[in-house]
């Protein structure tokens, strides 16, 4: 994300050992619209990926590399799947992460969904953990949380910092 210029934090959309995929992004943004990195909305809120249907795109997404590649679309990504290890309701899939992300076997297994042509992101497809699937990335930092923290001003100095304090 840095080296593409982004602002922000930005997580892995997978579930991990200790953190569901529904809590990657802070509660009090789950009601923001989930957007792409050029604006265009993708789901109404965080928490309506959740619901359970499989975090189902009301038509094709458009999901963008950090480098501005369509990832659907372009051959750089010949299997349009994304890695998630999660069920529906945003809970890791216990054994269903390719062991916490740290294997490639092809004895372990993840869940992935196909986001073509079935249009979810949180399918429940296994696969084996050597296959080769997108990963998304998640912006983690509301833009109101950003902008009281000042995203455009530059970092404040030990000095600036201790007169805010005062």
């Amino acid at each position: 994300a840095r080296r593409a210029g982004l602002r922000g934090t930005y997580r892995a959309f997978l579930s991990s050992r200790i953190q569901n995929l529904d809590s990657i992004v802070r509660y009090t943004d789950w009601d923001l619209p989930v957007v792409n990195i050029k604006g265009d909305v993708l789901f109404n809120s965080w928490k309506s990926i959740f619901t359970g249907d499989g975090g189902y795109f009301s038509q094709p997404p458009r999901l963008y590399s950090f480098s501005g590649k369509n990832i659907l679309t372009d051959p750089t990504w010949p299997r349009k799947y994304v890695w998630h290890g999660s069920l529906t309701s945003g809970e890791r899939a216990v054994e269903l992460y390719c062991d916490a992300w740290d294997s490639d076997s092809p004895d372990k297994l993840g869940l992935a969904s196909a986001l073509l042509p079935s249009l979810t992101l949180l399918g429940q497809e296994r696969f084996s953990c050597n296959n080769s699937f997108v990963v998304l990335c998640i912006e983690v930092t509301s833009r109101s949380g950003r902008r009281r923290r000042g995203v455009d001003s530059q970092e404040l100095t030990e000095h600036d910092y201790h007169r805010l304090l005062d």
